[in-house]
């Protein structure tokens, strides 16, 4: 039982590391953009959790864990931050090699300002709770950025259907961590509404890990073609 949390990140990054070498995707020539973009977002995101654990915001049930920790934080946590990004910029990049035609592209700027108005909501009647805060206030920083500052390159229409994708596999990953239960949320810490057991919260914490590795990704990209 110790192995389950690692297990589930064996079974995250698999199919996708295998795909890799697909001749349509080729995504395995696009490592040099896809690992620098993982390794500055993780190092972001571990920050994050190393204070959420801290904070005693959410904790790591010992009996699906091997034990092994990295300042503080267990081997497999730490690892997510690898396998999640990569299986989903993964399918990002699947996603527009087979299917150009993106009729988001319309819509992409008004689903931006949808979840601009819901974050600044959601923290006027929720900011006494650590995850809520943190979480909601970070996404509205880095989608303002990414939205109205970054001018230079737009994928946020290919981004918004990449994550609606990407929510599939999330529901099962993240269904597996909270149901067993692997990852112990403190329920003063989040606003209390679930999907089956997964917080409404995690839905946008996935939205901006995959926002800010994506940016980097397209970013060292774009980077490249100058």
């Amino acid at each position: 039982m110790n192995y389950i949390y690692l297990l589930i990140n064996l079974g995250v990054i698999f199919f996708p590391l295998a795909l890799s070498f697909d001749k349509k995707v080729h995504f395995f020539s696009k490592w040099k953009f896809v690992l620098p973009a993982i390794f500055l977002t993780g190092i972001v995101f571990l920050i994050w959790d190393l204070l959420f654990v801290k904070l005693n915001v959410w904790s790591f049930n010992p009996d699906y864990i091997i034990g092994f920790k990295v300042l503080g934080l267990p081997i497999e946590e730490i690892l997510f931050f690898l396998t999640v990004p990569y299986a989903c910029i993964f399918i990002y990049e699947c996603l527009n090699a087979y299917f150009p035609a993106n009729a988001l592209q319309r819509y992409s700027l008004a689903l931006s300002n949808l979840l601009v108005g819901l974050c600044i909501a959601i923290l006027f009647f929720g900011y006494s709770r650590w995850y809520t805060l943190i979480n909601f206030g970070f996404l509205l920083l880095v989608l303002m950025y990414v939205e109205y500052v970054n001018v230079k390159f737009r994928f946020m229409y290919k981004f918004y259907r990449a994550y609606l994708v990407s929510l599939i596999p999330f529901y099962i990953v993240n269904g597996f961590l909270t149901a067993i239960p692997v990852v112990i949320y403190n329920d003063k810490e989040i606003l209390g509404m679930r999907v089956g057991t997964i917080p409404f919260e995690d839905h946008f914490y996935l939205l901006s890990l995959l926002l800010m590795n994506v940016f980097l990704y397209e970013w060292f990209k774009n980077r490249n073609t100058k």
